[in-house]
């Protein structure tokens, strides 16, 4: 939501009669709410929660000699709209005990008052939780805000880049390639080149790629350069990393390493991955997705039989090693959901006690439903991955140097100019002007230059 929470002041809901926490003579009631509806959108999510989370705490419990009995409040609905409608909820000091936020919105929430840090609702429980010391410090980030534990992480992801095996050994580059700073992919990029292949390079660029240009390109990119898009309450304007970043995309642009027709097509990121399965691209900087859903040998949007002998992967690196943020070789983005508790639960202990038992090894193990997918546990990750190499490595390598984007609600309008900024320079603008026009446009939409660094 652009215009933020403020903006769902005057808006009406009629809220869902079941509360939070009620307490009868039948026992306490718990709700869990999330953006899930069996048969509809993220079936397998409602499901989980219907038929194992809630038969098994209520049983759990029920050992304990309490009676609890949980609800599941479905929705299957656009994000923004269950955004709304969750929002209200808070706002209302009404909704469901535990709910399902996408971690992008959690400082947005966390600002509007609505959600609360853990310990806070909870008690010292929700800070010695076991699952702390399983979960990466990096990871805890998407549910972290302003340095304080909003949320607990649910399923994550990471950013690499691709490259073909393939067409690696005919421009005489390794197998086990693993780049130590941006020239040294301009270089492959180069030895790609003169070996003939039609796209040494493949990063997301432009507006018609809308997020996946920032996630996919610029943000692992500005993390390179040291610099994170929002930081100690201020936005990165036009620095020094900011043209860095800039700089490097021209560089690949304008001298034929890139393809820059391919980012201004509405369907181009989809092309760009039929390119790369026909092996047209060289290297492609993409999520651990790219590997499990469109190369996956049987199913993917664009399969490669050969895809686990063809297919390399390689962490990315900063613009020189040390330079990425916090002083790392080597950086990427991740993005997930988070499930918070609602800071108005009548029985919030309990109710921390239903997440907790909603993100605990068996019930992470569970929700995968024998897929190998990345969690937020470093003890699942490494019991259900160990068949998928590539999974392992996003688990082992990537999560622990990872970054988030800004759980704020101007964000994706930052997001807009930063795409709009790599359009630019791709088509062959000047990196200053380039910067200098992204500057005053972050400057206009978060509040003036007071709000901007660089």
């Amino acid at each position: 939501m652009r215009r933020g929470l403020a903006a769902l002041a005057g808006a009406v809901l009629v809220l869902a009669a079941c509360g939070t926490g009620n307490e009868s003579s039948d026992g306490v009631t718990l709700v869990i709410a999330a953006n899930a509806i069996s048969g509809g959108k993220n079936a397998e999510t409602a499901d989980w929660t219907e038929k194992w989370v809630i038969p098994r705490f209520e049983a759990e419990q029920k050992a304990k000699g309490r009676v609890v009995h949980v609800v599941f409040q479905p929705s299957g609905v656009d994000d923004e709209q269950y955004k709304t409608k969750i929002a209200l909820d808070l706002k209302s000091r009404a909704g469901a005990d535990v709910i399902d936020l996408d971690g992008i919105w959690v400082g947005e929430f966390a600002q509007a008052g609505y959600i609360k840090p853990l310990p806070d609702v909870a008690g010292p429980e929700a800070e010695s939780w076991e699952g702390w010391s399983r979960i990466p410090q990096a990871v805890q980030g998407l549910g972290v805000f302003e340095g304080k534990k909003y949320g607990l992480p649910e399923g994550t992801d990471g950013r690499v880049l691709y490259f073909n095996k393939d067409l690696f050994a005919k421009a005489g580059l390794p197998a086990d390639w693993q780049p130590k700073s941006w020239q040294e992919i301009i270089d492959a990029g180069n030895a790609l080149k003169r070996a003939g292949v039609p796209v040494p390079i493949q990063l997301n660029a432009g507006t018609a790629m809308g997020e996946a240009t920032t996630m996919q390109g610029a943000l692992p990119l500005l993390a390179g350069a040291g610099a994170q898009i929002w930081a100690d309450g201020k936005w990165t304007g036009g620095s020094q990393a900011l043209k860095d970043v800039l700089g490097f995309y021209r560089q690949i642009y304008t001298t034929g390493l890139g393809d820059p027709r391919l980012q201004q097509e509405v369907q181009g990121r989809d092309k760009s991955f039929a390119q790369f399965a026909e092996g047209k691209i060289g290297i492609l900087a993409e999520g651990d997705y790219f590997w499990r859903a469109v190369v996956e040998p049987k199913a993917g949007v664009a399969p490669m039989p050969n895809r686990d002998a063809a297919v390399g992967y390689a962490l990315i690196p900063a613009k020189r090693p040390g330079a990425g943020i916090r002083g790392q070789d080597f950086v990427s983005m991740s993005g997930g959901a988070v499930r918070v508790l609602n800071p108005n639960s009548k029985n919030p202990k309990l109710a921390w006690e239903l997440l907790a038992f909603m993100h605990s090894a068996e019930a992470t193990t569970s929700q995968l439903a024998g897929a190998a997918r990345i969690t937020s546990r470093t003890d699942v990750n490494d019991q259900v991955l160990s068949a998928d190499p590539m999974l392992k490595f996003v688990s082992d390598k990537v999560l622990p140097i990872t970054a988030y984007r800004p759980p704020l609600a101007v964000y994706p309008q930052v997001s807009t100019a930063l795409q709009e900024a790599t359009a630019a320079v791709v088509s062959g603008g000047s990196v200053d002007e380039a910067a200098a026009a992204y500057q005053r446009k972050v400057e206009a939409v978060v509040g003036g230059p007071a709000n901007v660094a660089g």
